[in-house]
C-alpha cells in the first residue's frame, strides 16, 4: 500500500546560487511551495516525487532583484507563475545516498535533471506523525530553460552565471 508524505513547508527550504559578476554568488529562496511524495517502500527507494513553487515567492532580500526576476527577462511569472518537478526514477546508492531523477519545468520549458538526495532518516514527530528528512543538491544551466538575460560590465564580464546550484532541505510528514 502506497504512503503518502507531504512536505512541510516551516521546515523546508528551497533554495538556489547563481554566480554574480563571476565572482560572487546571490542566494535565493521560494517561500511558497508544496510536494508529495509517493512510496511503498520505508527506505523510499521507490520514491515517486511531485513539487512545485509559486515563482511569486522568489525572494533574493533584494526587491528591485526580485521584480527583475519574476518579468519576462527571467522567470515570466506573469505567464508561466508555477515552476514543477516530477520525478521519473530514484535509484538507491546506499543506505543514505540516492539520485532522484525527473522533469523540472521553469517557464514552460522541461528538461530532464538528476539530484543528488541524501536521506537523513525517519523519525517519530510531535504527536503521532512520522517525519523523515532530505537533503537534495544539483545544477541547472538557467539558459535551457529560456532565462537568458544578461548584461556586460565594463571590462565584458558577465552580470549572471549561466549555472545555478540547487540546494533543498525536505522534511516530510507522513499524511
Amino acid at each position: 500500500m502506497a504512503t503518502t508524505w507531504n512536505l512541510d513547508p516551516n521546515h523546508t527550504e528551497v533554495k538556489f546560487k547563481v554566480k554574480h559578476l563571476v565572482i560572487s554568488s546571490v542566494t535565493g529562496y521560494f517561500s511558497n511551495f508544496n510536494g508529495t511524495v509517493e512510496t511503498t517502500q520505508a527506505d523510499f527507494s521507490d520514491a515517486k516525487v511531485s513539487f512545485e513553487a509559486d515563482i511569486n515567492s522568489i525572494s533574493t532580500k533584494n526587491e528591485q532583484r526580485d521584480g527583475h526576476l519574476k518579468s519576462a527577462d527571467f522567470f515570466d511569472a506573469a505567464n508561466h507563475p508555477k515552476l514543477t518537478f516530477v520525478s521519473t526514477s530514484i535509484s538507491k546508492k546506499d543506505d543514505r545516498d540516492y539520485q532522484l531523477n525527473g522533469n523540472l519545468t521553469i517557464r514552460g520549458v522541461t528538461k530532464s535533471i538528476t539530484l543528488d538526495a541524501e536521506y537523513n532518516g525517519t523519525v517519530k514527530g510531535f504527536g503521532v506523525d512520522d517525519v523523515a528528512a532530505f537533503e537534495l543538491e544539483g545544477k541547472i544551466n538557467r539558459k535551457d530553460f529560456g532565462l537568458i538575460w544578461n548584461g556586460l560590465t565594463e571590462t565584458g564580464g558577465v552580470v549572471v552565471g549561466d549555472e545555478v546550484k540547487l540546494d533543498i532541505t525536505a522534511e516530510l510528514v507522513k499524511s
